[in-house]
């Protein structure tokens, strides 16, 4: 779906007027070239991303919104894939266990209306790194690298979302990337569980599911924070 189709439809105008800050561009990797999408052969790592400066606000999602959401079951699919709870290394791009270690995995449907509840305060990462994102989702697509829970990339994120969560572990918090064939949210996603957050969600769908539904997105835009 088009930045122009998003626009147009009234789904994607109520979201868009309804968001109250601009996106954090995702831009320069620690100093290299930008991220690509997962590759469907061959696929690589994405490569380190800068986490945001921006304080992040809460995402939103219109009233009427999820109504003609995906089905679930296909976010749910077993793909015939064991969880696991230490990182995904190697190729991000394949099939994907239907659970998490530590967390829990959210559908579409789920996402909207979590997204509608304005105690809530989810926040919505986006560690696919492309040139559209969910509205207001941060990026932070270095939480998706393949490593340990003792690395560098674990001590800076865990850093951000001490910053982003204000210090509160309970904070709702939405990790996606490509599709139900991206491990990059999984991995984004256990960093999280283990530096101790209690409400961490995987919407495994991804953007594509989140397009399929007819949802709105924005483009990439605003300054971003180098990393080290």
């Amino acid at each position: 779906m088009s930045i122009r189709t998003a626009v147009t439809s009234p789904l994607a105008l109520a979201l868009l007027l309804s968001a109250s800050v601009p996106l954090a561009h995702a831009q320069d990797s620690f100093g290299s070239a930008p991220p690509q999408q997962p590759q469907q052969q061959q696929p690589q790592p994405q490569p380190p991303q800068p986490y945001p400066q921006q304080d992040p606000r809460p995402a939103q999602a219109p009233q009427d919104y999820g109504q003609a959401a995906a089905p679930a079951s296909q976010e749910n699919m077993d793909m015939g894939v064991a969880p696991m709870a230490q990182l995904k290394s190697g190729g991000l791009h394949g099939p994907t266990p239907n659970v998490i270690p530590g967390g829990r995995l959210v559908t579409t449907m789920e996402l909207a209306q979590l997204l509608r509840d304005p105690n809530a305060q989810a926040l919505v990462f986006d560690v696919l790194g492309g040139p559209q994102h969910l509205p207001n989702a941060i990026p932070a697509v270095p939480a998706s690298q393949p490593g340990n829970f003792q690395d560098q990339t674990q001590r800076e994120f865990g850093q951000f979302l001490q910053q982003t969560t204000q210090g509160r572990k309970d904070r709702p918090m939405v990790f996606y990337c490509q599709s139900t064939q991206c491990w990059m949210s999984y991995n984004a996603a256990l960093r999280a569980i283990n530096l101790g957050y209690t409400k961490v969600l995987w919407y495994r769908g991804g953007i594509e599911a989140w397009q399929q539904a007819g949802g709105p997105l924005q483009p990439s835009g605003g300054a971003a924070m180098q990393g080290g």
